[in-house]
């Protein structure tokens, strides 16, 4: 149990350094490539509700009320793009190397098939061999 817990927390702290080093590259790389292609960076886009949408230098909203579904967007990209090293980085190894461990170990066992007799066909071998010990006794005489 100890041995799980601190596997959690090493977890925990390794994807919160990681989660810091995405954001970065999607607010350093992904956002001005964006504004490049666009207009403005990700985190700029919005769109409003009700007119005239006025925004203060300091971010706070003046009048109308704006979406801001750019930041959303840099959200959900930083997500996706976490989710895809942590699986292909992380998930996707391990399993594998569960599986070649799976493997060998069956392999070590000598994994020998048991193949399960019923009664009924243990009585039918014993019916088929007397019957054999029979006719092979009336040939004889």
């Amino acid at each position: 149990m100890r041995g799980n817990v601190v596997d959690l927390a090493v977890a925990v702290v390794i994807g919160a350094a990681f989660t810091n080093i995405v954001n970065s590259v999607v607010k350093g790389l992904i956002n001005p490539l964006v504004g490049a292609i666009g207009t403005k960076d990700l985190d700029h886009y919005s769109s409003c509700l009700k007119d005239p949408c006025v925004v203060n230098a300091d971010g706070s909203v003046k009048s109308g009320v704006p979406i801001m579904w750019g930041s959303v967007a840099g959200a959900t990209l930083s997500f996706v793009i976490t989710a895809a090293v942590v699986y292909f980085l992380m998930v996707l190894p391990m399993a594998k190397y569960l599986a070649r461990q799976e493997a060998r170990r069956k392999e070590r066992e000598g994994t020998h098939e048991v193949i399960e007799v019923t009664e009924l066909a243990v009585l039918k071998e014993i019916r088929d061999t007397l019957i054999a010990q029979r006719t092979a006794g009336h040939d004889m005489r």
